[in-house]
């Protein structure tokens, strides 16, 4: 892998899936009723999380895509994890799943300060 394409991974990510910073994130998903996914442990959304995030751990698996298949595919869905590489491993499966647009918090909840 070079470094160009080490630097420019996100460019490697399906359409469906958008990165934003988290300016943006936070414009979007106060804008009214989104579908806002918490990727981490129970443990992690417990110690702090994005007010009216739904927890759905990605670790579990099959457990995960069961959780996922209850929402909206068609709908916008936003989701983060703590730095955002769990998350795009998250986005991508959820597109495997049918999910037609992903929003992903850049540098994950760690960025978040709101």
């Amino acid at each position: 892998m070079s470094i160009f394409s080490f630097l420019f991974k996100e460019q490697n990510l399906p359409d469906a899936i958008a990165i934003l910073d988290r300016e943006d994130y936070k414009s979007a998903i106060s804008k009214g009723k989104v579908q806002l996914v918490d990727v981490r442990t129970k443990r992690e959304f417990m110690s702090g999380h994005i007010k009216g995030a739904k927890n759905i751990d990605f670790f579990q698996g099959s457990a995960f895509d069961a959780s996922v298949a209850k929402m909206k595919k068609d709908m916008p869905l936003y989701i983060y994890c703590q730095s955002g590489n769990r998350s795009k491993r998250a986005a991508k499966r959820l597109v495997e799943l049918g999910f037609s647009k992903i929003y992903d918090l850049r540098g994950g909840y760690s960025s978040w300060s709101y």
